[in-house]
């Protein structure tokens, strides 16, 4: 069963690694942009196409056709750029909808990824029974990686980036999620935040140190009860959607492949990240066109 082109973009964050400081030169355009924008909307490609043009690009290549975005309840750059109305607007072959995660009263940001997903699947009920992939809107994901997800035959499936194909620098690489599998390539286990111990533990375990960059495929029926009932981080004060995955494995046990692949993943985090960005784009998309 594949997810036959349906496709969920996490947009609606707030954003708040993008308001710190710069610690290296950047245009001072792109940090106007910045203050004022969502990350995937700021304009680092040529003639200030927005970073979300370059992954729209990518999953169109792939076959991707039905795509929601989840968007902020106060930004309006998304809309705009991709079309005002709620549910399928033509953008160069692509339908696009749209969900909204608001900031519940009392917060400053929204609840999370779990409930991202969450209101991006509410918006399309007509998805019951089917797969579909979903992702972040800050991370440039590969054609072959939209492609291995598009294309799993599995129930739900994950890619599994080898650490040691990231260009990030050390300390940054070293914050980022741990997926733990069995020996046939079904996750045990996303392990936030991990600790030097389970760096080493995974590692000797695998045999090669796996990381998630927040892209997977999910048949609707199985994530959406998760997302529903997950419970709020009692730390970070949100809702994962890595704890919704292994609440839909404690149900579900070896559902969900983890797909290996060693490649980069541009990623816009901060403000330190969009030089590198711009710098990438101009060198890898050349003469980007959606003819």
């Amino acid at each position: 069963m594949t997810t036959e082109g349906r496709l969920v973009i996490l947009a609606g964050g707030v954003s708040s690694r993008m308001r710190r400081a710069a610690t290296l030169k950047v245009d001072p355009a792109l940090l106007r942009e910045a203050d004022m924008k969502p990350k995937s909307m700021i304009g680092l490609g040529e003639n200030s196409r927005p970073l979300m043009d370059y992954l729209l690009h990518n999953a169109r290549a792939e076959g991707y056709r039905d795509v929601v975005i989840v968007i902020g309840e106060k930004d309006l750059s998304i809309r705009n750029h991709y079309g005002a109305h709620d549910r399928g607007n033509d953008f160069h072959g692509l339908k696009i909808s749209y969900a909204v995660q608001k900031i519940p009263g009392g917060r400053t940001k929204p609840l999370g990824t779990a409930d991202a997903l969450l209101q991006g699947l509410l918006v399309r009920p007509d998805w019951a029974g089917k797969k579909f992939t979903v992702c972040n809107s800050d991370n440039l994901y590969s054609r072959r990686a939209l492609r291995l997800i598009s294309g799993c035959e599995a129930a739900c499936s994950m890619i599994d980036y080898d650490r040691r194909a990231l260009e990030f620098e050390a300390a940054r690489i070293e914050q980022f999620a741990v997926v733990s599998k069995d020996a046939h390539g079904f996750l045990l286990g996303i392990i936030e935040k991990p600790t030097p111990e389970d760096i080493a533990r995974v590692a000797e375990r695998d045999g090669r140190l796996g990381v998630s960059m927040n892209i997977f495929g999910f048949l609707y029926d199985r994530i959406l009860p998760c997302l529903e009932e997950v419970p709020m981080n009692p730390v970070r004060l949100e809702k994962e959607l890595p704890t919704a995955v292994m609440m839909m494995l404690d149900e579900y046990p070896r559902s969900l492949l983890t797909i290996p692949l060693a490649e980069h993943v541009p990623d816009l985090t901060s403000r330190n990240d969009l030089e590198g960005m711009r710098a990438y784009l101009a060198r890898e998309f050349p003469d980007f066109s959606w003819e």
